[in-house]
């Protein structure tokens, strides 16, 4: 099972002094070697039998950079600017790593099929991670962690790491208010499925934007609206960075409250969601969720609240947990679920302010959001019977 912890840092005034420097490198090593892939993609992207608009001229092609060959040149930047050294090797192979991925994201797409837009070069205090690919379980002892080429570092450890884990990776992150460690731990003992799984024992669930979630037993989690809530504060602290001096260090302070603040919202949120997904899972041992398209909702003129709901997250949390715990996220088709009859299948057209369903043919009067959630749970119990079936055959 792979899970991660994150611990916040209490590092002195040199270490982090150090970290800073340490990022900082890192990012102008990142833009370099973005840079080498646009240069790259400018001379090689027209075909030969064609005039490009940019190159009028046929190039002569040059081989690809890839993270190989970008990982090769470290070796004369060391010797170049030898301040390179003071980052751990491991450390600095990781940014050709980060370049690839992001360079092939938009040129191809990732593992679902989905590209992602042209990569930017990291501007000031924008590259904020970097990664120890290896690390030894004895350099995390006694309330302190060991980076190399950093020093030794105070850690905040608010839960111990259960025995048997081995941590695989560790990841130092700077955030608005300070700096944190995230360990990847994996522990190859923990079972991935559980033995007394119950595929009768599901849920399914409607996610909207007045009520967070109704359940098909009637359940229902009220819509927090952090953002909303928290509006006020942000945009006082919004006004005072708007009015300070670009560049001047009360500027600085202003943006850094201001991330404060926006932190703040964010950790709420998640820790709602958190919260709400453990309760789920506690009770069933299948819930069924819709496949929503959110990036397209949140286009729509219910963005902020969309935004502010955080399905995305929420779902990506959901399943995450139900893998560690051994039991089963069934994402189904939505199309349909709010206005199909939960008892007669009878198709009736509401208009969103109707939250009531009332079906003309079997009579049923329920709330509209019960409903779908209705219907979502029995359309799980379907795909999961589905897959079940199918995956005897294979044996």
């Amino acid at each position: 099972m792979r899970t991660s912890y994150q611990y916040r840092l209490k590092p002195t005034a040199c270490l982090a002094e150090k970290i800073d420097k340490t990022l900082d490198m890192l990012r102008y090593q990142y833009n370099y070697q973005l840079a080498q892939r646009f240069d790259w993609y400018e001379q090689n992207r027209c075909s030969i039998d064609r005039c490009s608009l940019v190159v009028c001229h046929i190039p002569e092609l040059k081989d690809k950079p890839n993270r190989f060959s970008q990982q090769a040149t470290l070796i004369q930047l060391k010797k170049d600017r030898p301040w390179y050294k003071e980052i751990h090797s491991q450390v600095l192979q990781e940014v050709p790593k980060k370049v690839e991925l992001a360079f092939d994201r938009w040129l191809k797409s990732d593992t679902n099929g989905k590209k992602s837009g042209k990569p930017r070069f990291k501007g000031q205090c924008s590259y904020k991670t970097f990664t120890y690919p290896q690390f030894k379980r004895e350099h995390f002892a006694n309330n302190k962690i060991v980076l190399s080429k950093i020093g030794t570092v105070k850690v905040i450890v608010h839960r111990q790491i259960p025995d048997g884990f081995d941590i695989k990776s560790v990841a130092v992150t700077k955030k608005a208010d300070g700096y944190y460690v995230t360990l990847s731990l994996d522990d190859k003992t923990v079972p991935t499925t559980k033995l007394d799984f119950k595929v009768d024992n599901i849920v399914g669930i409607d996610l909207g934007l007045i009520d967070f979630i109704v359940t098909s037993d009637d359940e229902r989690i009220a819509a927090p609206k952090f953002l909303r809530k928290a509006e006020r504060r942000l945009k006082s602290a919004q006004r005072r960075v708007s009015r300070r001096k670009k560049g001047s260090n009360r500027r600085k302070k202003a943006i850094k409250k201001l991330g404060i603040q926006h932190k703040k919202v964010a950790d709420t949120r998640k820790d709602f969601h958190l919260k709400t997904a453990n309760n789920l899972l506690k009770k069933y041992d299948v819930v069924a969720v819709e496949k929503l398209n959110i990036k397209g909702l949140a286009k729509s003129r219910l963005a902020k609240s969309v935004n502010d709901a955080g399905w995305g997250q929420f779902i990506s949390i959901l399943t995450v947990k139900a893998e560690n715990a051994g039991l089963k996220v069934v994402a189904i088709n939505p199309n349909g679920t709010s206005i199909e009859c939960s008892r007669c299948g009878t198709k009736v057209i509401k208009l969103l302010s109707e939250r009531k369903h009332n079906c003309p043919n079997c009579k049923v009067n329920l709330c509209r959001d019960m409903n779908a959630a209705i219907i979502i749970k029995n359309r799980g119990a379907h795909d999961l019977k589905a897959q079940t079936m199918s995956s005897m055959r294979s044996l």
